[in-house]
Parts: structure tokens; sequence; C-alpha cells
């Protein structure tokens, strides 16, 4: 028999950054909040201290801040013919399982989406017609644009400590950033990071090629910060130990050093760490939610927690997950195409070169996750014809090193054998004296690509997996065929003594190898209940007192990392329940 508490004004289910945003702002608006965080609290100045946090082993191996498959897991299979199976380890991507989520393991990559993203159905439609997006592609427009998110996405920069060179101040270009982004209101917080001598060159050979090459803006601060909210940073030490890993030197923008630790201070706000969210409690009477079940993970103990407003902040996955156990709106069927929960889940497509230069010597040790330079030339420039490669969405390209570790970094020529004395002569070799040039690429939503309830398997607590229907389609195939050209184009004419070139990826997607934790969808927004699960203010359509916040609101998913827009949308939302919901509740569109 489950336990019931007192009433709280907002439960949150997941404290990361969405979580921690949305937790302080509504504590200092004068709301009792609660949040429920499954997994435990790391201290930055006992966990993340140096030596013990570079240690490959137990973070990028044996996944210590992530989620534990043997609790829960998904299953996986590439289409409706077949049979699902779990996830037995980490691979394609890796859920935070701690207080602060993925933010406390993530490279920092931030970036602004823009109206190319927001009214991506309406601007193809204009430009190539309605016949140019295949059938099967349920792409829409989100419901919210770029000029309503721009002072959102100034706050969360500010807060996260985001260093980076604006290439268009309120509409004017400004030369070293990039061209093509939609117009800031103010230059970035902090000054780019330091450029490696692998950035140099790609900056050099992009350049001269004809691109526009500017340093990628991430949250990795390139000096010390005080952000607005008085959470102090320190400057990234380059010590290329940064995706994965805790910050040793509270250099890297983290809800766990920034408004969590401020939401904590504030009696309004109770944390409760290894609290298990199982279901969203439903009025069955009337169109709003109750509160949420949880199970206490270390000891068994089950709970209600009511609460006025529900805001569901954990992991985009889980939040799907936690949607569908708790039967809040219909769930989506590829075949008749009715339903909205589970709907268009996205990832996103990559590839990649290694170059080797004899006599050069890149340090690849000393990097840190925004150590990147980047051309967006074949994304956000919307001059660019898609036409004539036959795709909708696009690719940003960097050379760059991101985390170059010990153990795993171990880069040798094709054809090298892959043990004995010829490889580890190899290793040694060329270790210090390789770089990468990387894309990572947009995936558009198809019908058959969605997530449900497995029929046949269980997590620890009894409860239905999620299954994941996920496969690249023609589409992503292209983008990434154009992608490798260009890459392996830029490659050749910087004159590596060997490339081993990029290759798209074109095979069946497999869960296996890690590529990326852009994971978005399931819980899609936009203007008609019909076909999304929450208006622009991430409201459920099918209880006014739900907010579901994070990546799985996203329609799509572009090539730029997630984790902008996360943050901007989660403030966002914050304005609209303090400034709208609270005075007056109930559907604000």
């Amino acid at each position: 028999m489950a336990t019931r508490l007192k009433e709280v004004d907002v439960v949150i289910v997941g404290l990361g950054w969405t979580g921690g945003i949305l937790a302080k702002e509504l504590a200092e608006a004068g709301l009792k909040v609660v949040a429920l965080e499954r997994g435990g609290l790391r201290l930055p100045q006992s966990d993340f201290t140096v030596p013990q946090v570079r240690d490959e082993i137990r973070y990028v191996i044996r996944h210590d801040l992530m989620m534990d498959t043997q609790k829960d897991t998904l299953t996986i299979r590439n289409n409706v013919s077949q049979e699902a199976l779990p996830m037995r380890r980490l691979g394609s991507f890796l859920p935070g399982d701690t207080v602060g989520g993925s933010g406390v393991h993530w490279s920092g990559h931030t970036w602004r989406w823009t109206d190319m993203e927001f009214k991506v159905r309406s601007r193809y439609e204009e430009r190539y017609g309605k016949k140019y997006l295949p059938e099967d592609m349920t792409i829409q427009d989100w419901g919210i644009t770029y000029d309503e998110l721009e002072p959102y996405y100034e706050k969360f920069e500010r807060v996260a400590a985001v260093s980076g060179k604006a290439g268009n101040l309120r509409g004017k270009i400004v030369p070293g950033g990039n061209p093509f982004e939609a117009p800031r209101a103010n230059e970035y917080p902090l000054p780019p990071l330091t450029p490696l001598l692998a950035q140099e060159m790609f900056r050099e050979a992009a350049a001269a090629n004809g691109y526009h090459p500017f340093p990628r803006p991430s949250a990795n601060a390139s000096r010390p910060y005080t952000n607005p909210d008085g959470a102090k940073y320190g400057a990234c030490q380059y010590c290329g130990h940064c995706q994965r890993f805790g910050c040793e030197a509270n250099a890297k923008g983290s809800a766990l050093i920034s408004v969590i630790p401020i939401a904590m201070r504030n009696p309004n706000f109770e944390l409760r760490t290894h609290a298990w969210a199982t279901k969203v409690l439903k009025d069955p009477g009337a169109k709003r939610v109750t509160g949420v079940a949880y199970t206490n993970v270390l000891n068994g103990d089950e709970f209600e927690q009511p609460a006025s407003i529900v805001l569901l902040c954990a992991y985009a996955i889980n939040n799907v997950h936690l949607m569908l156990l708790s039967g809040i709106g219909e769930a989506y069927d590829p075949v008749t195409q009715k339903g909205v929960i589970g709907k268009n889940y996205c990832y996103q497509t990559g590839a990649s070169a290694t170059l080797f230069f004899e006599g050069k010597h890149f340090n690849p040790f000393m990097n840190a996750g925004g150590s990147s330079t980047t051309i967006d030339d074949f994304n956000a420039n919307w001059q660019f014809d898609r036409s004539k490669h036959g795709y909708v969405g696009g690719f940003i390209v960097a050379g760059a090193f991101n985390t170059s570790l010990p153990i795993g970094y171990r880069p040798v020529p094709a054809g090298t054998p892959a043990w004995g004395t010829e490889w580890k002569a190899a290793t040694a070799k060329w270790y210090d004296t390789a770089m990468q040039i990387n894309m990572s690429g947009s995936v558009m939503a198809n019908r058959y690509n969605y997530f449900d309830l497995d029929p046949t398997y269980r997590n620890a607590f009894g409860l239905p997996l999620m299954r994941m229907t996920f496969d690249y389609k023609p589409n992503e195939h292209r983008i990434g065929e154009h992608a490798a050209q260009v890459i392996n184009d830029l490659a050749k004419s910087m004159k590596p003594t060997h490339l081993n070139p990029a290759v798209a990826r074109t095979g069946p997607w497999t869960v296996v190898p890690y590529q990326s934790t852009h994971n978005t969808g399931g819980t899609i927004m936009g203007t008609d209940p019909r076909t999304s699960a929450v208006n622009k203010y991430l409201q459920s359509w099918d209880a006014h007192n739900l907010f579901v916040v994070g990546a799985n609101v996203f329609p799509h998913n572009s090539t730029y990392n997630p984790t902008g827009p996360v943050g901007a949308l989660a403030y966002w939302t914050a304005d609209a329940i303090k400034n709208k919901y609270v005075k007056n509740p109930g559907l604000l569109v």
C-alpha cells in the first residue's frame, strides 16, 4: 500500500537541466516544489576531484553516471516486422542517472535552433513545394518562433557559461562567428575556447574551400565566470576528460553547479533522491492530473505525491515512457497514424574521417568538450539548395578533438592489424599525429520511427519496457552520403600522409556503438491536439496541469545538439507557469 503524502504546489520528475531550471524558478516564485530524482546526488567538490574523476574504466566502460540497464532499459528493433530485444548494455546513447542528469557528463555543445527548425514543414513546402516532402515524413511546425525564444536562449547561455563568437548581432554579420545563425541581441557571455592545432588546420582548409568556419559555441567556460544567479565557474583546464565525466574545474555548464544548488537553498524546495516515478496519477473525472506515484529504490517503499502541477523533466526517453505507462494521451499507431504519444522519435546521423600527418603533433590529451571548429554551410544556410541532393535537413562538419582518452582513443591507418606487435607500434606512432573531421546530421521524423510499450519485457518494477522502433531512412542516407563527400574532399585538400575516409551510415541502425545522446520526439509540440501531445508552452493537451519538458517535445531532430532549445524552452515554460498558469489555471492555448 502506497503512502499518500501531503500535497504540494509542484512535483517535478527528474532533476537535470530542465528540472533544475523549473525548480529554481518556481520555488523563487513562492511555490512549494518537490523534485523526484531516480539517481543519487554527486557533489563536485568530492566526486569530481582529481585524480578520481579521470577514471576511464569507471565512467566510460562502466557508465558510472548513466542509466542502469539492469533496472530499466529499452527494447530495440529497426522495423515493425522484427521482434524487439532488450538493450542489455548502453551503447548508442547514454542517458544520465544522477542529480543533474545528462548535463553532468555532456560535452557542452550549445546551439540555437532557428525558424528553419521551428517552421520546418512550411518552409520546405514554400521553397520546394509540397510534393518534395516524402509521404511518410511526418515533420510539422512546432508552433513557436525563434523571436519568441531568443531572450530565453540568451538567459540559458548566461546561466550555462557558454563560450562562443556571435556571427549575427541584431542582423549584422560579424566576422569570426557563424554567418548563418539567426540574429542575436547580444554577444555570447564568454569568448571562444583556445583553438587547438587540429582546429586551426581545419579552419584554414575550410576557408580555402570557400566555407565559413567558426568556433563551436559550448558551455565550457573559457575563463572564470559568475553567472547572473551568482553561480561561479572555473576556467576550462583542457584536461581531455569531458564527455562522460563530471568537471574537475567546475568549468562545464551544468545544472548541478548552477540552478540546482540555488533551488536547494530555497526553503520552498525539497529534493528526494533514489525516487523512481512509476506513474502520473489522473483525475478520472477531469482533464487534470493529481500527482505522481514513485518508489524508493533503496528500500522499495511506495509513495504518492499529490500536487497541483506536475512537471515531467526526466531524460527525453523516460518522459515518453512515463506518459505511456500513465495512459495520458492516445498512444501512436504507425499503421493508422492515429494517436500522438510515442510519435516522431528521431535520432541523428554522422560520419567521420581520420587524417594522419607525419611530423604534426596534435596533443589530443589536451582538449575541451567544445574544442571544435565548425562549418554550417550545409545546415542553417538556407541558400544551400537541398533539392540537388534530394534531402530534407542538413549537417555540420567540424575539425575537433573531444575526450580522446588514453584507453579508448587509438587511431591507426586502415589496414593496420587489430592486435599484436604491429598494432602496438602503430598506436604509438599515430596517437599524437592524427586528427578527425566529423559531421553531425539531422534526422527527419518518419511514421515508422516511434515508441510504444513492449508487450513482452518488463523492468525491475514489473512495468512494460518501452520499445523503440527506429532506422535511418533514404533521406538520412542521402544526407550521410553528401556529408561524407564534403568531409573527404576537405580531408584530401589537407594532404594527410594517410586518410581513413568518412563513410555514410547507410546500413541498418544498431544500438551497439556510441553515436550521440540526442534522442528526440515522442511527446511532440504543435498547434493541433490531433497531431501533437503538448502545446507551445509544453502543456499537455490532455491534462492542463501537466507540463512535459525536454527534447521529447521536438517534432524532428536537427543536426545541432538539443540542449540549447531544451534550456530555452524550460525558461519559457517557467515564465508561462509563473505569469499565466498560476493566475488562471487551464489550457494556455
